[in-house]
């Protein structure tokens, strides 16, 4: 099976992403949708650390601190929520709905919870996908989650690039991000910098601190990301100079190269902007996971071989 034409492969190589309109059916749309609006009905903040959704990398106020909690940090192999930053009123009360106040669900849907499992897991197309782009050996899956981008206080994604956060040796992640919503420029649709992981070196990586919590590391050693390394590279003309905004309708799938610069602005709208996210990284022997990394696999749940997945 393949879905990708030949045009579309050199586009995503060119571009360092590439959108793929009505990858899924309504169906699937409809069931994702509804699965996220049940489990934020489910949502019990009963005991919750009120944990609220920020990278850290774009704060001006450096006592500000980043995500980094026990919560953030353990919810690799579990389903957690975190909260918008405008969501939490200085009493540290929620000032709205519990169901309008979730930045993000994650981050092992892809494993625990049966409709993602199967759009992400048990997906022939996706695994077809896989195999066209050509990109990984033997991908891992990690990182699933539900972003939210709430109405009228959805965040601000500052720019970044995904191998950032998932940092392997050589960087190798790759992301697969589903639109379950318009997307548009009110409530804070994509935007690429097209070309831009063929000249942005990953020179940071987002880690556990020693003493509890997470910073951003310098990378002392920067290697070429592993799909670039027999490549003989675009020409210079071929990296634009300005973010190209990417709206798309409910259905649509993007694919996002691990070094490409990205963000989203702040959703303005009264609309929700319901996203569903999961991440590849090549495995052993090609790239290694670095164990500095603030998501870590366990015993328990070490990452999931897409090309081994069998139902369940």
């Amino acid at each position: 099976m393949e879905i990708l034409s030949e045009e579309q492969i050199h586009r995503f190589h060119r571009q360092g992403y590439l959108v793929i309109p009505n990858f899924l059916s309504e169906d699937e749309v409809h069931g994702m949708i509804n699965r996220t609006k049940q489990l934020l009905e489910e949502f019990d903040l009963e005991g919750h650390p009120m944990t609220k959704f920020s990278t850290g990398e774009d704060d001006q106020d450096k006592t500000k601190k980043h995500v980094g909690d026990e919560y953030f940090l353990t919810s690799g192999d579990k389903i957690r929520y975190f909260l918008e930053e405008d969501a939490v009123g200085p009493d540290g009360k929620l000032n709205r709905s519990k169901e309008r106040a979730v930045n993000k669900i994650g981050h092992a849907l892809h494993e625990l919870d049966p409709v993602f499992r199967d759009v992400t897991l048990n997906n022939p197309r996706l695994k077809a996908i896989a195999k066209d782009l050509h990109f990984h050996s033997n991908p891992l899956v990690l990182q699933s989650m539900v972003i939210c981008k709430q109405p009228e206080i959805g965040g601000k994604v500052p720019e970044h690039n995904d191998s950032t956060f998932l940092y392997t040796s050589p960087p190798s992640a790759l992301g697969f991000w589903f639109a379950l919503e318009a997307c548009t420029e009110l409530n804070g649709a994509l935007s690429f910098l097209p070309g831009s992981h063929l000249n942005t070196d990953i020179t940071k990586r987002f880690v556990r601190m020693p003493e509890g919590g997470t910073d951003f590391e310098a990378i002392v050693d920067i290697e070429k990301p592993l799909d670039l390394r027999d490549s003989p590279g675009e020409s210079a003309l071929s990296i634009a100079s300005d973010y190209k905004l990417e709206t798309c309708e409910a259905g649509s799938l993007v694919l996002i190269h691990g070094s490409v610069l990205h963000k989203s602005e702040r959703n303005t709208s009264n609309l929700t902007r319901y996203a569903y996210t999961f991440h590849m990284i090549e495995g052993q022997p090609l790239a290694t996971y670095d164990k500095k990394n603030w998501l870590q696999p366990t015993d328990e749940m070490p990452f999931t071989p897409l090309f081994g997945t069998v139902n369940a």
